[in-house]
C-alpha cells in the first residue's frame, strides 16, 4: 500500500483550525503511519485586507468574534474564550508574523515542531487571548513551547523563512485553495472545513480503495 500523506492548510488566527488541529492529532495517534504535512495559508496577509473584507480594522473584531462563536461549538472541548477576548484592547492580528514562526519552528525540528509552535500560538490567542500579532508576544509562546529558542529566532529573522510561507501560498493558489482548514490527500483527494474525525478517516479510506483501483 502506498503511503498516505495529508498536507494540511491552515493559519494560526483561524477559528476553526483550532478543533481540526486536534482532531488531526487524534488522527495522528489512530493511523500513525500517515505523515501529515503543515502548510500555511493567510486568511489576512496585510492590514490593509481587514480594510477590504470588513470595512474596517476596528470593525472586524466583532464579526471574527461570530466566527469564534460557531467555532467553539465545532470544538470537541469549547475551548474558545471569546469574552476575554472581546475585552481585550489590541486590534486583531494578520497572519503572517505568525504563520512564519511555525515555518521557523519547522526548520528546528521538522513538522512537529511546527505543530506544537502552532498549537500553542493558537492556544495563546483563542484561549489566552494574547496578541499573536505581537513579536513579543509570539516570542514568549514560542519559548514556552521548550524549543531551542537561539536556533528559533535565528530562522525566524531569516528571510528565506518568509519565502517558504509564500511558497505554501503559492501552493495553495495552485490546488485552488480559498478556505481552511484544508486537507490535500496525496497530492488529489481534498476534505474541506473543520470536518470529524470519522469524516477525515472515512476520506482516507476511500483514498486508499482508489488507489487499489487505480496504481498510477
Amino acid at each position: 500500500m502506498s503511503k498516505i500523506t495529508i498536507e494540511f492548510f491552515h493559519d494560526v488566527i483561524c477559528s476553526f483550525c483550532f478543533p481540526m488541529s486536534y482532531r488531526m492529532r487524534r488522527l495522528q495517534e489512530m493511523m500513525p503511519d500517515v505523515e501529515i504535512v503543515h502548510r500555511s495559508f493567510a486568511l489576512v496577509k496585510e492590514e490593509k485586507h481587514f480594510d477590504l473584507m470588513f470595512g474596517s480594522r476596528a470593525k472586524a473584531k466583532e464579526e471574527i468574534l461570530g466566527h469564534w462563536e460557531h467555532a467553539n461549538h465545532n470544538d470537541d472541548l469549547h475551548r474558545f474564550n471569546i469574552e476575554g477576548m472581546r475585552q481585550s484592547d489590541f486590534p486583531f492580528p494578520t497572519s503572517m508574523k505568525a504563520l512564519t514562526a511555525c515555518k521557523a519552528a519547522y526548520y528546528v525540528g521538522g513538522d512537529q515542531v511546527y505543530w506544537d509552535v502552532f498549537d500553542a500560538l493558537q492556544n495563546a490567542l483563542f484561549v489566552q487571548n494574547r496578541d499573536v500579532g505581537s513579536q513579543d508576544v509570539i516570542e514568549e509562546v514560542v519559548r514556552e513551547t521548550g524549543i531551542d529558542f537561539e536556533r528559533w529566532k535565528l530562522y525566524f529573522s531569516d528571510k528565506n523563512t518568509l519565502e517558504e510561507v509564500e511558497k505554501d501560498l503559492s501552493l495553495a493558489d495552485l490546488y485552488g485553495i480559498r478556505s481552511i482548514p484544508h486537507l490535500v490527500i496525496n497530492g488529489r483527494f481534498r476534505v474541506s472545513g473543520a470536518q470529524s474525525i470519522s469524516n477525515i478517516v472515512r476520506s482516507i479510506e476511500e483514498v486508499k480503495q482508489e488507489m487499489k483501483l487505480d496504481p498510477s
